[in-house]
């Protein structure tokens, strides 16, 4: 038995020119970027000549469009690639099992296509935010359409855009390292230092895991540690405005096992979980889609590629740290020690669901197995068609 495999279709308004897509979700694993591949439902009287060209544009937008007056813009709209997908303007494109489905579902009318982007394009990044109505931060689109050349004008009757993203995932082999800091501070007018050191069990989180730091303090000071605090903070840089900004989205605060008087040791265990739901009043917080969709999650760090410079990265740049903060009071001040790690998706070798879908020996039977949904209702990050 052959289960079926979701795909997403759009229309254009004058009913000739259909897009379908398999995915919406395009992965950059650092080495290179999956194309954006679909299928094309053309009415090939309409025509008359003309081609059918696709395009990936990138939109980053780092302002409110209300903020916009006297000529002021804050977006930025960059066309990453076009590329003719029919005729093929060159061999045809290695299909996968979806497209080929598709293909002998739709008949001699549906032409498959895959447009690739570049590698230095950004992650799909949105900046939460309640106070407009177009989305900040990097959001991609496909636009498909027909026309003479690429460059003439497009018009709505006769194209179809599409929102989609592009993502990273973690790397194929997961480090074993175990990130550690130890830091101290001295007193005036005191002799002896306060000393912290902050381990984490592993370098690279997935979304939804349990953050697990382990601290040892070592007071060979004379001040008292008062309470303590563990916090998962957000770097978000904007490389446009070059911009830097924090955001905090977890933290908990104890006094377990304090004060810590002269001479005293602890060690201590705190256990935070970051996600986006926990964070949907706080603006300003990197997500890797809109809030309001169940499975959002919070901007994954920002890889690059192995002798890249993290300098050179393009678009909004994440990166996370664990911060623990020991209070000594008023006069005492604070003790601050900050552990970069990494939040990401696990990496998908395969997508199971489509795995087990195409398990069988492809036949007649198995191209009907294909449920089509509307991809203007589609409510999952930013791959929802925007006005």
């Amino acid at each position: 038995m052959v289960n079926a495999v979701k795909v997403f279709k759009k229309t254009a308004p004058n009913g000739k020119l259909t897009v379908y897509l398999g995915r919406r979700d395009f992965v950059d694993n650092t080495v290179v970027t999956e194309p954006v591949d679909g299928v094309v439902l053309l009415d090939n009287d309409y025509l008359k000549g003309r081609k059918v060209f696709a395009t990936v544009t990138v939109t980053y937008r780092f302002g409110r469009e209300e903020d916009e007056v006297m000529g002021l813009n804050f977006s930025k709209e960059l066309q990453l690639t076009a590329q003719q997908i029919f005729p093929a303007s060159g061999k045809d494109p290695a299909i996968n099992e979806v497209q080929e489905r598709l293909v002998r579902k739709l008949g001699p009318t549906a032409h498959p296509f895959a447009v690739n982007l570049p590698c230095i394009a950004p992650a799909s990044v949105i900046l939460q935010s309640h106070e407009t109505a177009k989305p900040l931060g990097v959001i991609y689109e496909l636009k498909v359409f027909v026309a003479e050349t690429p460059d003439e004008k497009l018009h709505k009757r006769n194209s179809v855009s599409l929102a989609v993203r592009k993502v990273q995932y973690a790397p194929q082999e997961r480090c074993t390292r175990q990130p550690s800091t130890l830091v101290s501070k001295g007193f005036t007018l005191s002799s002896g230092k306060l000393n912290l050191e902050v381990t984490l069990e592993k370098d690279i989180y997935y979304h939804g895991e349990q953050i697990i730091a382990n601290l040892g303090i070592n007071n060979c000071s004379r001040k008292t540690v008062k309470n303590i605090k563990c916090s998962v903070v957000q770097h978000v840089e904007v490389t446009m405005t070059n911009t830097h900004f924090t955001r905090i989205v977890a933290s908990l605060e104890s006094k377990e096992g304090c004060p810590i008087t002269p001479g005293s040791n602890l060690q201590k265990a705190f256990q935070l979980h970051p996600t986006a739901t926990t964070n949907k009043n706080k603006g300003g917080v990197a997500l890797d889609g809109k809030l309001k969709d169940s499975d959002a999650n919070l901007a994954s760090s920002t890889l690059v590629a192995v002798g890249q410079n993290p300098n050179d990265a393009l678009g909004i740049v994440i990166s996370y740290s664990l911060r623990v903060v020991l209070n000594c009071g008023a006069l005492g001040g604070e003790l601050v020690a900050d552990l970069p790690f990494k939040l990401v998706h696990p990496s998908p070798a395969l997508n199971m669901a489509v795995k087990k879908a195409l398990q069988s020996t492809p036949s007649q039977d198995s191209a009907d197995n294909i449920v089509f949904e509307d991809f203007a209702r589609i409510r999952r990050g930013m791959s929802v068609d925007q006005p």
